[in-house]
């Protein structure tokens, strides 16, 4: 098995001045893969030289996965301290009482005494069932309240008070929410994972984190192509696809999905790309550490940006909102359309 020297992987820098990869592993296998699928691929990216790797209870696969980290760690593959595991508390699970039973089920699942950043998954408590349809609307769904959101923050910084987890941040945030968040906050997010890729760069959001000292991590950072049916439009752009990618992919003999992710650690946002299968997360991660893009050609990549949201997440809708897009506070505030309590 090909492997990447670690010291090799280039690292950010966290506010509080601790270093991570500047790239990690995602593991949502999205109904696609089995959990084993993904565990496998998690042990086998352990080896190759991943330490960074992005997880959720909603994902369905943390006891496959935490089998791996613990034969991984008893196998003297690495050490738990080397890893950087991080999972997200559930839409479900928002409750009072239910954000430290939530955590206890994911660290008994992972096999881990502690997470190294656990992060609220959506800003709202809007759940819905695996496999659900792009028409399916929860009856308990609403929008955004900061009153809501900040009794489950709460909780969040409580678990950071007990030891169980060393830091703590959000998902899916747009800089409305953040705006009304961080004022209150105890203990300020220290992520905000996103959808980002070159069709969607989200500057506005990407630039308000910086200034924040939020870190910024991508989900869908090769642009999703295998995101779930609900989601898909007819517009959608294809982004391996884009005529800028191809051509610089093209100058540097590579797939344009490697273009991606050299352009997302250059950026200064962490991608966490996901594949089960070797030859492209060793390629993946290799990638990062050799032949870097120009800045002639970061430019062309900031110039191709779409504004086109593809993880659209229309299964989060409240009853009485028009469309996916009042998930997004696209005015510049919070969308509430539709709503009557």
């Amino acid at each position: 098995m090909k492997k990447i020297e670690v010291k090799k992987v280039p690292k950010i820098t966290l506010a509080n001045g601790e270093s991570i990869p500047a790239i990690g592993m995602g593991t949502f296998g999205n109904d696609k893969y089995a959990p084993k699928d993904v565990s496998n691929a998690v042990y086998n990216a352990i080896e190759i030289g991943y330490r960074f790797f992005d997880g959720a209870a909603a994902y369905g696969n943390e006891s496959d996965i935490g089998n791996v980290y613990a034969k991984a760690i008893r196998n003297s593959v690495v050490k738990r301290e080397d890893l950087y595991i991080l999972s997200k508390l559930w839409n479900n699970m928002h409750g009072k009482q239910d954000v430290l039973v939530a955590l206890t089920k994911t660290l008994k699942d992972l096999q881990l005494d502690y997470l190294d950043s656990y992060l609220v998954h959506w800003p709202f408590p809007n759940y819905h069932a695996p496999g659900a349809g792009v028409d399916d609307r929860h009856p308990n769904s609403r929008p955004f309240f900061i009153e809501e959101f900040m009794e489950t923050w709460e909780q969040m910084e409580r678990l950071v008070d007990m030891g169980l987890v060393r830091h703590i941040g959000v998902s899916n945030m747009t800089v409305p929410k953040l705006k009304e968040m961080i004022p209150l906050c105890r203990i300020k997010p220290l992520f905000n994972e996103i959808e980002i890729h070159p069709a969607f760069q989200q500057w506005d959001t990407f630039e308000y984190c910086q200034n924040q000292d939020i870190t910024v991590i991508a989900y869908s950072p090769l642009g999703s192509a295998e995101r779930p049916k609900r989601d898909m439009e007819s517009t959608d752009t294809a982004v391996m696809e884009m005529p800028e990618l191809m051509q610089i992919a093209r100058n540097h003999h590579v797939h344009p999905a490697l273009i991606c992710l050299k352009w997302a650690v250059q950026r200064g946002h962490i991608p966490v790309p996901f594949s089960v299968r070797q030859e492209e997360y060793f390629s993946n991660l290799a990638s990062v550490t050799e032949d870097p893009l120009t800045e002639s050609e970061m430019e062309i990549i900031k110039a191709a940006d779409k504004n086109d949201r593809l993880i659209k997440a229309k299964v989060f809708l409240w009853p009485g909102a028009e469309n996916w897009k009042n998930i997004w506070d696209l005015n510049g505030e919070i969308d509430r359309t539709g709503w009557t309590k």
